[in-house]
């Protein structure tokens, strides 16, 4: 069996995919499974040992150059390795209509959200069966019945994302046992406070741990190397890949924080995870990976320092 799944960005909704791929590969051991996902994310679905091909795609970045001559001979290569092999599934988790576009350029059946509960319900029209699947489930399990559904099979009740990715070895990483902060999100209103950090980062100083702090962006570094300097006992994370990210993740004794892509790669990678919601709310989108992963807050309620650092230590070794 060829199964194509498709789900392209974001960090977050991509790892909410993986256990799509685990179940797929507990339910049918001899399935070849490709995944069509956005270029910068594409070392993430490599990291399951199930996935055989990664296919990129680049629409964010065919967007800002839609009429660059580069830009069409991309999309027609694409087009070509996506049609390179028939598939049996095709199945689009991601319900948008960029990503049911893409579905339909594959050759194979096409599985998707029906109009009630696609993101997007004119996608459902690329569809060649459209599955219904409620709305209040976590995005996991969403994802989970989606392919359930159109494929026959019951999904274990236990989440698997099937991911490992070893430590990071770097050197400005010195030994020793480290929690990682991730202070850096996409939205104002999903910060928490740098007044808070600071209490949680001592905190968990006092246990003997390092703290790291990564950012993305200059802007992201800048205020993450601010902070490490407030510290003392931690270092802000130069640029990183997400295969480097990561084994940052991996190798972490506690990973904490806000709404962002690379939490959610924490709790993935099995790692005490705890999640800060400010200004979204966790229900259908937080953390999902058993005891060790842990959401605080919610829009306008953004969690407290010191409620923060009870839950940190309880989740500590």
């Amino acid at each position: 069996m060829r199964i194509l799944l498709i789900k392209t960005s974001s960090l977050g909704d991509v790892v909410h995919n993986l256990p799509v791929a685990t179940d797929l590969a507990r339910h049918f051991p001899n399935a070849v499974i490709d995944w069509v996902v956005e270029e910068n994310f594409a070392e993430l679905p490599r990291l399951h040992p199930a996935v055989r091909r990664v296919i990129p795609v680049a629409i964010r970045r065919w967007r800002k150059a839609l009429y660059a001559p580069t830009t069409w001979r991309e999309m027609a290569a694409f087009r070509r390795t996506v049609r390179a092999d028939a598939y049996d599934a095709v199945i689009d988790s991601q319900g948008l209509l960029k990503s049911a576009l893409i579905a339909s350029q594959a050759i194979g059946p096409r599985f998707g959200h029906d109009r009630q509960c696609a993101r997007e319900p004119v996608a459902a029209r690329c569809y060649d069966e459209q599955i219904f699947v409620p709305r209040h489930l976590h995005a996991v399990e969403r994802n989970r019945q989606l392919a359930a559904t159109a494929l026959g099979y019951r999904p274990e009740p236990a989440v698997a994302y099937g991911i490992k990715a070893p430590p990071l070895a770097a050197p400005w990483l010195s030994q020793g046992d480290y929690a990682v902060l991730l202070t850096a999100t996409s939205r104002a209103d999903k910060e928490w406070p740098e007044g808070d950090w600071q209490a949680l980062g001592m905190a968990l100083i006092a246990t003997g741990l390092r703290c790291v702090l990564p950012g993305g962006s200059p802007a992201e570094r800048t205020r993450a190397g601010r902070l490490a300097t407030s510290l003392g006992r931690a270092v802000a994370a130069p640029a990183m890949n997400l295969t480097d990210l990561a084994g940052l993740l991996a190798g972490a004794a506690l990973v904490i924080g806000v709404d962002t892509g690379l939490v959610h790669l924490a709790a993935a990678l099995d790692r005490p995870t705890l999640a800060l919601y400010c200004g979204s709310d966790p229900t259908l989108t937080g953390v999902l990976a058993g005891p060790n992963a842990v959401n605080l807050g919610g829009p306008g309620a953004a969690p407290k320092a010191g409620e923060v650092v009870r839950r940190a230590l309880q989740l500590l070794p």
